[in-house]
């Protein structure tokens, strides 16, 4: 499934916690044969509800959501919404 899909690299963070590592990616995804629409994620794995991720509408949705993402992973602000666990 992978092999028919475009990966739109957005960021990427690790973050080193007392449990272990955090990963937190965030990507755009796109078919390859078409040229259809870009939807965009974070992950975070690593940790206990794992994977936890959310969807975002554009890049720039995306972009901001990692911030937040990592500011609530960090104990700086609250849990984005658009979560699905």
């Amino acid at each position: 499934m992978l092999d028919q899909m475009t990966l739109y690299p957005i960021a990427d963070d690790v973050l080193f916690a007392p449990g272990g590592k955090v990963v937190i990616r965030t990507y755009g995804v796109a078919p390859v044969a078409s040229g259809g629409s870009v939807s965009y994620r974070t992950w975070v794995t690593g940790i206990r509800d794992q994977p936890r991720y959310w969807h975002w509408g554009r890049f720039e949705d995306a972009a901001s959501g990692h911030r937040q993402v990592l500011e609530w992973l960090t104990g700086r602000g609250p849990q984005p919404s658009q979560a699905v666990a």
